[in-house]
């Protein structure tokens, strides 16, 4: 994406963001005083303790949300993206240490994988290095979880926390209202909510935009009204002396309301990580140009009775916003961790055409939905929710603080002075607010405790066994001194069409290749080994996306082809890879005879990055074809030479059109380019053969794994794998549906784990 904006896309981007991110920070009038003064804090009601509980409220909101997030955290991006996969994607690239396996070095070539705005420390200095081989495991995989999982479990007690909050405003004038009418009508709210998130945050943002602009106004103008009419010298409490006044009257009840008075910052933490979805100059517009008009007048005020009614619905479509960027943050958190291989698999829908950091996950939606009405039914005291909610934020923020001191010394260049003084500074304030919240873990703060630690379980689970199945893999793989003894044919018969081998291996044969081979001795004219890995940058731009190379000599007509993804990058619901795949093999071919390889990009051993977007047409000729195999009428009718039987033709167009949830496959003919001209005849040769095999069909072959642990394993690793591991492999997304594959394309092959 262009980060390169108008005044014109930074203004739209800033209205979106009223949708999304601020709605949170909005609605804090609804219950940061209620919050605050809900315990032994309300039998103190003196001037100087209520202008004590604001000037709190105004110095943590300006310290902590204006200052740590606006100004400085929004400039730790990582190519324009936010969160705290940023900061870790970051520190991964720069201080070497990383959960991902596969790093190869021609991924420190990509575009993205260094950001010319930072004064980057070097990576091989002796203090960086010792940072990662102390760090480079345990300690920072630990900090990333614990902090996403605290992220996922705050944003859960957030929605219904608002919504309810926003509903049990109607119980000030109707206090015999019954409970489960609140109750209900809360339920129906979030299921609302969540029923409209597969339109998409686009759509959802610009809907709700104008709801949380005219509630920011509403509260506005009723705080100067109330400050007019019954207090003008509130003003004062804009002073710091009055926290000191409100701790030397209140001692230990005020350091109790303390975990009333953060919630004043929740939503500030949503702007950096949803800051993919916009900019931070269009963040930073729409946060000082309504914040602290909004929330910091509204404190001491309460709503005229001529008024009630209406703010009080603006009041419940405000809280209900608000909970869209917790949800949308989320659905961000779930897909990092997918992509680094500490989530099971999900599907993940692209709803933007616009802008493509905006996306869905039916599971996780669906999930939140079951989590959040069992929480809003569970708790019935109020503030023992805002406890839990509480808790949680302030642990993440915590966490992101010190990820942000190790990027301003690491990836900034900055001093380490420098470092300690961001890390202790808002950290000994963060870290008064969480002891604070500790003391309510009786009262409700258990709860998201024992959630995050089972979400984490979860994800270091899948974690574990997909690092073992992948060290099993690297052990087993093939010696290339077998495959060439056997020569070109591979000792087998070579059919027409082109087999693509999924591997998680960057290098080597696979075990899966020759157990096929041993079970059913043939294979394609063509065999393409395929890895698609994640490389710890957000984006990978398409031109740079594959990384080409061969097995063995040309003859073998045996390629390998890398497919590098960002951690951020959604895979469309298209067969567009297939057709990829094939341009960037023939400009592979092209480029190696010609031995401009070096050239055209970087080269690893003997694999080489092939900028396809630039080359597209040049090598091969590329048409489309009707759904039924027919010439569309920019061309004339061609017939295809396949191998494949007619009744096999008619099954798979049958499965394309008629299977439930499949999408029409777009069909494509290649030729070679009739005036191009070949130095060398065997490059013409070999790349008409790869046409041929394109023409034949393509077959896609995976591993379909038998997970076991050995006899001798401690029971806790058996227990880890053959209970826990495969009951999440047996409930998530199978490969060939996260990779879109039709399954009359589809070769399983099984292969035994023994871990």
């Amino acid at each position: 994406v262009d980060r390169s904006y108008q005044c014109k896309d930074v203004l739209i981007l800033a209205y979106q963001s009223f949708g999304v991110l601020f709605g949170d920070l909005s609605i804090s009038p609804l219950y940061v005083f209620k919050s605050t003064f809900s315990g032994n804090l309300s039998n103190y009601q003196s001037e100087d303790v209520i202008f004590g509980a604001l000037s709190l409220i105004f110095w943590t909101l300006t310290l902590l949300s204006l200052f740590k997030h606006v100004i400085i955290l929004l400039n730790a991006d990582d190519n324009g993206e936010g969160g705290i996969f940023a900061l870790y994607s970051l520190l991964c690239r720069h201080a070497k240490f990383s959960l991902l396996p596969n790093h190869q070095t021609a991924d420190e070539e990509l575009s993205t994988y260094h950001n010319p705005r930072y004064s980057y420390r070097n990576p091989q200095s002796l203090t960086v290095k010792r940072f990662a081989e102390r760090h480079k495991k345990a300690k920072t995989a630990l900090l990333l979880l614990s902090s996403s999982l605290h992220n996922f479990s705050a944003n859960r007690y957030y929605l219904q926390f608002s919504v309810r909050l926003a509903i049990e405003g109607v119980k000030v004038r109707s206090s015999e209202l019954h409970y489960g009418v609140v109750l209900i009508i809360a339920c129906i709210l979030l299921v609302g909510l969540f029923v409209l998130q597969h339109r998409g945050t686009y759509r959802v943002a610009f809907m709700f935009a104008p709801i949380v602009i005219l509630w920011s106004l509403s509260i506005a103008a009723i705080g100067v009204y109330n400050i007019l009419k019954w207090n003008p010298r509130v003003y004062k409490a804009l002073s710091p002396y009055y926290i000191y006044t409100f701790f030397r009257d209140t001692r230990y009840d005020g350091w109790i309301s303390l975990g009333g008075v953060l919630l004043c910052v929740t939503g500030a933490e949503a702007m950096f990580a949803d800051l993919g979805q916009y900019t931070a100059v269009s963040i930073r517009a729409a946060f000082l140009s309504k914040n602290f008009a909004a929330v910091s007048t509204s404190f001491y005020a309460s709503i005229p009775d001529s008024l009630f009614w209406p703010v009080l619905v603006m009041a419940t479509l405000a809280a209900i916003v608000a909970s869209q960027s917790v949800i949308s943050a989320t659905f961000s958190i779930v897909k990092q961790c997918y992509a680094i291989g500490c989530f099971p698999r999900v599907k993940v829908v692209h709803k933007s055409k616009w802008f493509r950091g905006q996306i869905y996950i039916p599971e996780i939606n669906w999930v939140l939905l079951v989590l959040c009405l069992a929480v809003t039914v569970g708790f019935r005291d109020i503030n023992h929710l805002g406890n839990a909610y509480g808790l949680t934020y302030m642990s993440a923020m915590f966490v992101t603080t010190w990820l942000t001191a190790l990027i301003i010394n690491f990836v900034w260049g900055q001093s380490l002075v420098l470092a300690l003084l961001f890390a202790l500074f808002f950290g000994s304030i963060e870290i008064i607010f969480l002891s604070s919240s500790f003391i309510r873990i009786s009262k409700g703060g258990w709860v998201p405790l024992v959630l995050s630690v089972i979400f984490m379980l979860i994800m270091f689970v899948w974690h574990y066994g997909s690092r073992k199945k992948y060290l099993y893999d690297l052990h087993n793989k093939v010696p290339m001194k077998q495959i060439l003894t056997l020569g070109p044919s591979l000792g087998i018969v070579r059919v027409p069409g082109i087999g693509l081998i999924f591997t998680a291996l960057v290098s080597g044969v696979p075990a899966t290749f020759t157990r096929f081979l041993t079970n059913l001795p043939t294979f394609y004219q063509v065999a393409v080994f395929v890895c698609e890995k994640t490389v710890l940058v957000p984006y990978v731009p398409q031109k740079e996306r594959y990384l080409i190379g061969r097995i063995g000599p040309k003859s073998f007509r045996m390629y390998r082809c890398i497919v590098r993804n960002g951690y951020k990058d959604v895979q469309k619901n298209e067969d567009d890879f297939e057709n990829d795949l094939i341009m960037s093999i023939a400009e592979f071919i092209q480029l190696e005879a010609e031995g401009s390889g070096t050239v055209e990009g970087s080269v690893d051993g003997r694999m080489a990055v092939v900028r396809t977007s630039e080359k597209f047409g040049k090598r091969l000729e590329i048409s489309e074809l009707e759904r039924n195999g027919e010439a569309s009428s920019s061309m004339p009718p061609t017939i295809l030479n396949s191998s494949k039987s007619h009744i096999l033709q008619y099954l798979q167009s049958t499965y394309e059109m008629e299977s439930p949830g499949s999408t029409l496959r777009r069909r494509v003919r290649f030729k070679l380019q009739p005036d191009m001209n070949y130095r060398d005849p065997n490059v013409k040769d070999e790349l008409l053969e790869l046409v041929e095999a394109k023409q034949s069909g393509v077959a896609y072959v995976l591993g379909h794994s038998h997970i076991k642990a050995k006899m001798n394993a401690p029971c806790l690793k058996r227990f880890m794998i053959h209970v826990a591991y495969l009951f999440l492999r047996k409930n998530c997304r199978a490969p060939a549906v996260v990779l879109n594959i039709p399954q009359t394309c589809l070769i399983e092959v099984g292969m035994n784990y023994y871990l």
